[in-house]
């Protein structure tokens, strides 16, 4: 849908005022020291995924308002997820949820994903609602569930995702369980958590030998007295109990106020146990906004524990997704702009100067070390971005593009004012 021809004239006037700005940016980085080339080709290199999911409108309990052109179907889903790609040249891969997009065909789907430049990130299993024509409920509980049949469905639940995901060309699975009890007394913790650990067991048993289990946590909701899985200890014990290939996941918005998020990314690299991110923004809880559009700075301070653990750990490449709901942007805007902040902070992470930053710490200069990050994550790296993208022959600016090549009304055109994604 995006025609590189339009794409290069509709930014033609930008460029002169773009490498203006990039020469500048360029100059200043290079003086203090940065390898500006090679942090271009490290935000070339970076990749996030979307979710099959966030390409529609979402809601609340209370209402769902639509902005029409919604995909109705996993091929108009992955065509959604080119289209951002095409213009960002940072959204490679999609992550499917399963039962919500099993693909009929699933050698015809991986080559339409391969038509958009598209790989499949982790595919996601679901054992938090019922599906239909299944013989047991998830009312109280899937893998932790007290009845062993109710458990042995949500453990062949999971093995057909996987068998999806091998046909796909996925390498990981996500669990998250919406396990746990809303009233004290209701569940036996103990016992909650060995059924737990030994259901996980028969599935990791199943991944493919070059597969990961990717373990999700979560401190409240659907559940407001306990979770099965609350925090990421318990998500990196059962991971550390299964074995190297189980790893444990963390979703921004699973976390209670205030929590340091940053040395939790910190503690799991130490243990080589982060196997990946779901990106969002909240300002309760699990709000699910757009990634940085209320808490930049707490992102990029993630990303500076990110890149330094990249660096001085074995921990394992960690998947990269975005897991947002979009209850008044248009899906697609919101995915941008995340995509967006994300290489955001992941530049100024790359720009910190992490030789005197050392110093700073061995010295007990807290004043030194703030202002070292401080200046990082007050640069105007935008300019990196977009030289970036240019290179790959994307958008200089994404979400302007977007609107002058009025994208949402032509989707509108074509799939009709009344869709609904599937899964929503």
């Amino acid at each position: 849908m995006i025609d590189k021809n339009l794409l290069e004239e509709s930014q033609q006037a930008e460029l002169a005022n773009h490498r203006i700005r990039y020469d500048f940016l360029a100059g200043q980085l290079t003086r203090s020291g940065s390898d500006v080339e090679g942090i271009i080709r490290q935000l070339n290199g970076f990749q996030v995924a979307i979710p099959s999911w966030a390409l529609g409108t979402g809601g609340t309990r209370f209402g769902r308002y639509g902005g029409g052109g919604e995909p109705r179907s996993l091929e108009e889903k992955i065509a959604d997820v080119g289209l951002l790609h095409a213009l960002n040249a940072s959204s490679g891969a999609i992550s499917l949820h399963i039962p919500w997009d099993i693909p009929a065909d699933a050698a015809a789907i991986k080559a339409l994903a391969a038509d958009h430049g598209l790989v499949f990130d982790a595919v996601n299993s679901n054992t938090f609602q019922d599906q239909p024509n299944a013989p047991h409920s998830y009312k109280f509980g899937s893998l932790s569930h007290v009845n062993p049949d109710v458990r042995q469905q949500a453990i062949a639940h999971n093995k057909a995702v996987i068998d999806h995901g091998v046909s796909l060309g996925s390498k990981a699975l996500t669990v998250w369980l919406a396990d746990g009890s809303s009233h004290p007394g209701q569940n036996n913790f103990r016992e909650a958590l060995s059924r737990t650990r030994d259901a996980l067991a028969e599935i990791y048993a199943y991944l493919p030998a070059d597969w990961q289990l990717l373990i999700e946590y979560k401190p409240y909701e659907p559940y407001f007295y306990s979770m099965v899985i609350p925090d990421w200890g318990t998500s990196m014990l059962l991971a550390s109990q299964l074995g190297p290939k189980a790893l444990s996941l963390v979703d921004l918005g699973h976390h209670l106020p205030n929590t340091n998020i940053e040395q939790i990314v910190a503690v799991l690299m130490m243990q080589q146990k982060l196997g990946g991110f779901h990106f969002n923004d909240s300002k309760f809880g699990d709000d699910d906004l757009t990634v940085g559009s209320l808490k930049p700075f707490q992102l990029f301070l993630i990303f500076n524990e990110l890149v330094d653990g990249m660096a001085a750990t074995q921990n394992p490449a960690p998947a990269w997704m975005i897991d947002a709901s979009h209850n008044l942007k248009d899906p697609m805007e919101d995915l941008l702009q995340s995509v967006e902040a994300i290489r955001t902070a992941y530049a100024q992470a790359l720009i910190v100067d992490r030789v005197a930053l050392g110093e700073a710490q061995q010295a007990n200069d807290p004043v030194r070390a703030q202002q070292l990050l401080q200046d990082a994550f007050r640069t105007d790296v935008r300019p990196l971005l977009a030289e970036s993208r240019l290179r790959m022959g994307a958008a200089l600016d994404p979400l302007t593009t977007y609107r002058q090549l009025e994208v949402r009304r032509q989707l509108i055109s074509q799939r009709g004012k009344n869709t609904r994604s599937t899964g929503l």
